[in-house]
């Protein structure tokens, strides 16, 4: 079994950028923005509203306060007052899923903040506090081998791994930066096969050749690509086809 995730309420006002209930058909998590990145209350009460109504899990997706830059910009930001900013986004998502009758079950950051916990020691401790600061226990979605993923199952939580269907591998096992070539797949055909590799086999092809492991237990599909609805059902379509059962880790 494998989940399968997107970020979702990547809008603001009356800007919206994903398609939101056409990925909640195909998805069994959603990383729902909290405001920082991308989002507003609306957009999150309704999504959550749907999630709920589709059995769709729901997810805090953290950032780094950069609505300008859509969250993918690095940001120095204090290990305590990232820590709050976390625990702040988790609270708001928490009271639009309590009131659509679910619960905020997972955290996972978003863009810059993604990568930078990676490698960044006080940057994944903020997280985690934050996580924790918010209560609950929540699971901590993440790349394979972080230092978050690290972090979180030293404090106690959960910790998920997560690969990507439509993102290039380095050979380290790391995401292709965003501004450099192949950071991001296409070809439906080529998201259609790294998906299979990673629910089937656990790896995928690196950049530059040769395979690196990328094991997960979530596969996130970006819905912000063009087509991002019929290629995620095709995605979806395709594990089952393969024997791959569709279901949220959390």
């Amino acid at each position: 079994m494998i989940d399968l995730n997107a970020d979702l309420g990547e809008g603001f006002g009356r800007w919206r950028l994903t398609d939101d209930e056409g990925l909640l058909s195909v998805v069994s998590s959603a990383n729902v923005a909290c405001g920082f990145h991308a989002g507003d209350p609306s957009t999150m009460r309704r999504v959550c509203a749907e999630a709920a109504a589709r059995g769709v899990a729901v997810g805090a997706q953290v950032s780094y306060r950069d609505l300008a830059g859509f969250g993918r910009r690095a940001m120095d930001v204090p290990e305590d007052e990232l820590a709050d900013e976390v625990a702040y986004q988790i609270g708001a998502l928490r009271v639009f899923a309590e009131a659509a009758g679910t619960r905020v079950a997972y955290v996972k950051p978003h863009g810059a903040l993604y990568n930078r916990t990676v490698h960044d020691e006080a940057q994944a401790r903020a997280v985690v506090a934050g996580t924790l600061l918010a209560g609950g226990g929540l699971p901590v979605l993440g790349l394979p081998g972080s230092l978050l993923l690290e972090a979180a199952g030293e404090a106690g939580l959960p910790a998920v791994a997560e690969a990507f269907a439509d993102r290039g591998y380095t050979a380290r096992g790391t995401l292709v930066p965003r501004r450099e070539p192949g950071a991001v797949l296409h070809e439906p055909g080529a998201v259609v096969a790294q998906a299979l590799d990673i629910a089937l086999r656990g790896e995928v092809a690196a950049a530059g050749g040769g395979r690196v492991a990328a094991a997960a237990r979530s596969l996130c599909l970006h819905g912000d690509t063009p087509g991002a609805v019929e290629l995620a059902r095709r995605v979806r379509r395709e594990l089952e086809e393969a024997g791959v059962r569709i279901g949220a880790f959390a």
